[in-house]
């Protein structure tokens, strides 16, 4: 299969098209982002306890599954493309299993741990299967940086949508469902979040089969490579553009992990107000919506790597006058806004990048593996969310924080304040460090494109 300067360019429909699969994804990842553990707790009826081990067990999973799915995928060859086929045949699997994951069954206490236990896992499994190969479709729809931004952005214009509707509107959707059939318009929650998962469920199906339908494979690995795993590994360590975003990854998602962790005591205990997390957040998510499209024109302008170092610099500065700001919300939210507002344009770049890294392989290296340069970047990224999220906890530990306690002490605040300011504006910050020694320039991801195209030509 050929790839021609022609054939780069995408057209609307296919960018929109791409989209509708993390509106898609967050419709399943997100409810277990946002509500699972409330599920398990106050609707299924699990101690805490055990349905955090119940999560972190989910979370060592994915380690196991995710490179698999990267080398998986990467072997499959259908008259659909190599990553096509998951959004096709996984999407109903995947709305099944989220169902069941969120359904209360009228088993025994033991039997129903059993059931949680084993619907996580089958969920994280599945969605594997089809997030990961969706992520990689990205690179090989075409060969073309500035194109890659540009549906990047749209991607995660629909995702950041996505999470809004999901952590906005599910709550009352869960209240309007749990009163169907109730003549006494009591809430039932188990059959209000049944009700509301399968209208996500659906919906998560339609949009994955439009992913499906609107894009095209234009890139594919050279004939002549081997299938042998254990090359494939080893060339990985060798591309060092992806060592460099893996890093940067992973100290984003450490970052993302103990600020959300921390927001909602910083809001309760230091602001006075636990209720204001709520504009934080949806104030944060419209911003990055807002300032999502200025990530092609300004990669365009100034190069890929050069963007994400300043908005790293940027946002890191604005996170870390959150401090400065004190109780003073207007300041919170203004700060907040100006840091998700720098932060955004770095948010499509990143996987732009990934894809450009996926191509290096192929020219530098002679290697294509673009399941699993996506696959271990989104393991990485989910370390980091584990170790943020645990680190977060360890900080609250440390400065003595009391659970529920009416009123912390200053050494805790001062913790809570740290987590959602300076914490993360510093780690965010450091990611420009680790882009200095990203080697993939505008003249390089040109060139790359240039040889590439010759190459598939010639073989073709």
């Amino acid at each position: 299969m050929s790839t021609t300067i022609n054939s780069t360019k995408l057209s609307f429909k296919e960018k929109v098209g791409y989209s509708s699969g993390d509106l898609a994804s967050r419709f399943v990842w997100d409810m277990v982002n946002f509500w699972m553990v409330f599920f398990y707790t106050d609707i299924f009826g699990i101690s805490p306890l055990i349905a955090g081990a119940i999560v972190a067990v989910g979370s060592i999973w994915d380690a196991v599954v995710d490179p698999i799915v990267g080398i998986i995928s990467d072997r499959t060859n259908t008259r659909w493309g190599k990553f096509r086929p998951y959004l096709l045949f996984g999407s109903v699997p995947l709305a099944i299993i989220l169902v069941l994951a969120f359904t209360t069954p009228a088993f025994t206490p033991t039997a129903m741990i059993i059931y949680a236990s084993v619907t996580a896992l089958l969920l994280r499994t599945v969605y594997a299967f089809v997030n990961l190969p969706y992520s990689s479709l990205s690179a090989v729809m075409t060969p073309d940086t500035a194109e890659r931004t540009g549906l990047n952005t749209y991607r995660f214009i629909a995702a950041n949508m996505g999470q809004l509707i999901v952590s906005g509107a599910a709550l009352y959707m869960v209240a309007f469902f749990g009163k169907w059939g109730n003549a006494e318009g009591v809430v039932n929650q188990a059959q209000g979040i049944q009700y509301t998962v399968m209208l996500f469920a659906a919906l998560s199906i339609v949009f994955f089969y439009i992913t499906f339908k609107t894009t095209k494979e234009r890139i594919q690995p050279s004939k002549e490579q081997d299938t042998s795993v254990k090359k494939d590994i080893k060339y990985l360590f060798k591309n060092k553009p992806w060592i460099v975003l893996t890093i940067v990854s992973l100290i984003s998602f450490i970052m993302f992990a103990m600020q959300n962790s921390a927001t909602v005591f910083y809001f309760k205990y230091y602001i006075g107000n636990a209720e204001s997390v709520q504009l934080f957040n949806i104030l944060g998510t419209l911003a990055i919506i807002a300032a999502l499209p200025m990530s092609k024109p300004l990669a365009k302008r100034f190069g890929n790597k050069n963007v994400f170092i300043a908005s790293s610099i940027l946002s890191g500065i604005f996170f870390t006058l959150i401090f400065a700001a004190g109780n003073n919300v207007i300041l919170v939210n203004t700060f907040n806004v100006l840091a998700k507002v720098a932060y955004a344009p770095a948010i499509p770049l990143l996987w732009t990048m990934i894809a450009d890294a996926a191509d290096f392989g192929e020219w530098k290296l002679g290697r294509r593996t673009t399941g699993l340069c996506f696959s271990a970047a989104v393991f990485a990224q989910k370390v980091g969310w584990a170790i943020g999220a645990a680190a977060g906890t360890w900080v609250l530990a440390a400065t003595n924080y009391v659970a529920d306690a009416p009123a912390q002490t200053p050494e805790a605040i001062i913790g809570m304040r740290l987590l959602v300011s300076a914490i993360p504006g510093v780690l965010y910050a450091s990611c420009a460090v680790f882009m200095a020694f990203y080697t993939l320039d505008v003249k390089t991801t040109d060139q790359m494109k240039i040889d590439l195209d010759a190459k598939r030509a010639e073989e073709n």
